[in-house]
């Protein structure tokens, strides 16, 4: 799961405008996925693709997908 995810999922997310994708182990079959991008138009016009590929991936990974979305209101 983490080579496919790392392998195939990531230059999928990157390739749609992304500027970086960290994929955080929460379990021992369970991820989450942190993307960030440089503005908020990119991240709206990448949402359709995205949500392709959350869809993709739930068919070749054995998990549930949830998403989520919201601006970064403090960083380090």
């Amino acid at each position: 799961m983490e080579a496919l995810a790392r392998e195939k999922y990531v230059p999928l997310v990157m390739s749609m405008g992304a500027s970086s994708v960290k994929m955080v182990q929460t379990g021992e079959l369970s991820f989450a996925v942190i993307t960030t991008y440089d503005s908020e138009e990119t991240a709206t016009a990448a949402q359709q693709r995205i949500a392709e590929i959350r869809a993709q991936a739930a068919t070749e990974m054995p998990m549930k997908m949830e998403s989520s979305q919201g601006g970064v209101f403090a960083s380090s």
